[in-house]
């Protein structure tokens, strides 16, 4: 139910939160995407939208990329999660904000979850500035390396907070 309500505001949220963003939108599809080489981001992005059902959301292109570089799933608890990592990077927005809000009120079992995000975020290099438009054709594993995620994703404390099955949620 908590989980709903999360999602129906986010849903009633989105577009109001779109009319303001300044970003210019991307013009590409997900066949496109999926027509890149193979280790790219631009694919790894491709195949998560078809994974999942999904196709970009103009002006917010770079939410799914964050999605493909940090491993998030596109549960409730992880897109807060994911919300916590990009806070922790440094981004700033009412609309995060209040994603973050919503998860700590609504959802606080995963507290873990959302600290472990927020250190993620912190640990690595800037992420939430980049220009993933003109990196799509880039490796992801390179790209991974650069920031710093590759090593602090590959960490146990990292792994342990990420997996419900070790533990991450009581019951």
């Amino acid at each position: 139910m908590r989980k709903r309500f999360i999602l129906w505001l986010f849903e009633k949220t989105q577009k109001g939160y779109l009319k303001f963003k300044k970003k210019k939108s991307w013009n590409i599809t997900k066949g496109e995407l999926l027509q890149l080489p193979k280790d790219t981001l631009g694919y790894e992005l491709g195949e998560f939208l078809k994974k999942n059902n999904f196709d970009l959301i103009s002006k917010s292109e770079s939410h799914d990329i964050y999605h493909v570089l940090l491993g998030y799933g596109t549960q409730v608890e992880d897109e807060i999660a994911l919300q916590f990592a990009c806070f922790g990077n440094g981004k700033r927005s009412l609309y995060l904000l209040l994603s973050l809000l919503a998860g700590i009120l609504l959802l606080p079992e995963y507290i873990k979850y959302y600290q472990a995000s927020y250190l993620l975020g912190n640990k690595s290099a800037s992420f939430h500035e980049l220009n993933y438009e003109k990196l799509l054709r880039f490796p992801i594993s390179e790209l991974r390396e650069k920031i710093l995620i590759t090593d602090i994703i590959n960490t146990y404390q990292w792994k342990s907070y990420k997996h419900k099955e070790e533990g991450l949620v009581n019951g």
